[in-house]
């Protein structure tokens, strides 16, 4: 069993959900990291798990094809040991062994890390919400009210 401190109030777990489109045989799956606030390890994962049955939705796209988002299950779930605050640590992987070369191919150049990427078009099939597109669109398209 991993080490849990007593006091431990916040996890992290992995939810995977499936994005399929209607007519499409590619699907999106998404990892995503969650915020889990529990009392120990089991209350952990049942709150995961009912983010993750929550976070099951079904919409049309804008080519009006059916979008589903399942969910699939956890990924992973750990404890976060530390206090949430600023250089807190969230979680860690822990490697042994590990040459030099492959030491510095873990580091990451700023300009690549993803908070520096420009948004870039997607080429995932089209999973984006007409109704929400829509509305965005309305919204921008709206002459100031002010």
């Amino acid at each position: 069993m991993a080490f849990i401190p007593a006091d431990a109030k916040w996890y992290l777990a992995q939810i995977v959900n499936e994005i399929t489109i209607e007519g499409e045989a590619r699907n999106v799956v998404h990892l995503n990291t969650t915020l889990v606030r529990a009392d120990s390890p089991l209350e952990a994962y049942e709150r995961a798990i009912e983010l993750g049955k929550q976070g099951e939705t079904g919409y049309r796209n804008l080519s009006d094809k059916q979008v589903g988002i399942h969910f699939r299950g956890l990924h992973s779930l750990d404890v976060i040991c530390d206090n949430l605050e600023h250089g807190a640590e969230l979680s860690f992987i822990e490697r042994i062994g590990v040459p030099k070369e492959e030491v510095a191919k873990l580091v990451t150049a700023k300009e690549q890390l993803a908070v520096f990427k420009p948004i870039t078009r997607s080429k995932a099939p089209d999973y984006r919400c007409k109704e929400v597109v829509e509305q965005a669109l309305r919204m921008i398209s709206k002459p100031d009210s002010k």
